[in-house]
């Protein structure tokens, strides 16, 4: 669903001003990692959609992997606002975001890719949602897809968490819209540094199959993928896909459902029609669906 609003383009290009910020003890602590390496060209971008969250309890973390193409002046520049930083040889982006994620003390944690970006205002839509629910574990929005200029080219909504949905049909949640409850990941374990391609999709997975573990959708677009030429889902599709089976084939078995996979992929597409018929989104459901007759001829 094409969408010509440049706001999102605006909003990650505005430079950042500091603003006299409300009492921070108001808002739940938010960490966000940043992994980066040699990505110049939408670094800045991706720095700025973090900063002018304008956000009163934030945690930053750019962990940089070596770059040598100017990245790191551009962190520099921005290095009075973040918690930290550092620029050294890694073992590829998990092990990237998992050494932020050590270093956080906030009570969500959340990555983003140094080529994607946070929507304006989707800070304060955590903090409200975690006012009105403050025992959930995983908060999740909307997600634009970009291209390099970031302009919209596309709209993901999600509908509400179903674990059978996210193995068998894939994912439900999208990581550039993401926040995960710290005390989760200290008790289930950092992201899967040996996968490369589908760690967000392995993380919700094994969240999701734990008993106890609350996930709640806000509606909302918080997060914009950006598609272009570089990026590791443009590179290494096969490796996803390898991926993306394992970790299905590691997380059925512990699904608490009598029914099988065939019923649930019936399920899950009617389910999200029914979703947004519901909300109205009659055009959005139009074009899903014209988009998957033409993907499958």
């Amino acid at each position: 669903m094409l969408n010509s609003d440049n706001s999102l383009y605006s909003f990650v290009t505005k430079p950042y001003e500091p603003i006299v910020t409300p009492d921070g003890k108001a808002y739940p602590k938010l960490t966000v990692v940043t992994p980066s390496y040699n990505q110049v060209e939408y670094l800045e971008r991706t720095i700025l959609s973090v900063l002018n969250q304008q956000y009163p309890n934030l945690e930053y973390f750019i962990i940089d992997g070596g770059s040598t193409d100017g990245s790191l002046e551009i962190i520099k520049k921005y290095e009075p606002f973040l918690a930290g930083w550092v620029s050294e040889k890694d073992r590829g982006q998990t092990d990237a975001i998992n050494k932020g994620f050590r270093m956080a003390t906030g009570d969500y944690v959340a990555f983003q890719n140094s080529d994607d970006v946070f929507a304006p205002d989707a800070f304060s839509c955590v903090a409200n949602a975690w006012r009105k629910a403050p025992n959930t574990d995983v908060f999740f929005g909307d997600m634009y897809i970009t291209d390099e200029k970031d302009v919209i080219l596309e709209e993901l909504r999600a509908p509400k968490f179903c674990v059978e949905c996210q193995i068998y049909e894939g994912m439900q949640v999208f990581n550039q819209s993401l926040f995960i409850k710290r005390e989760r990941l200290e008790q289930f374990g950092l992201l899967d540094e040996s996968l490369r391609f589908v760690i967000d999709y392995e993380i919700v997975s094994r969240l999701g199959v734990q008993e106890g573990v609350q996930f709640r959708h806000v509606d909302g677009f918080w997060g914009g993928f950006r598609v272009q030429p570089n990026a590791k889902s443009s590179t290494i599709q096969t490796v996803g896909t390898s991926e993306h089976q394992s970790v299905k084939e590691k997380y059925q078995p512990q699904l608490r459902s009598a029914f099988g996979e065939a019923f649930w992929r019936r399920y899950c597409r009617l389910r999200k029609l029914a979703t947004f018929a519901f909300q109205g989104q009659f055009g959005y459901v139009r074009h899903r669906l014209q988009l998957r007759r033409a993907i499958q001829k």
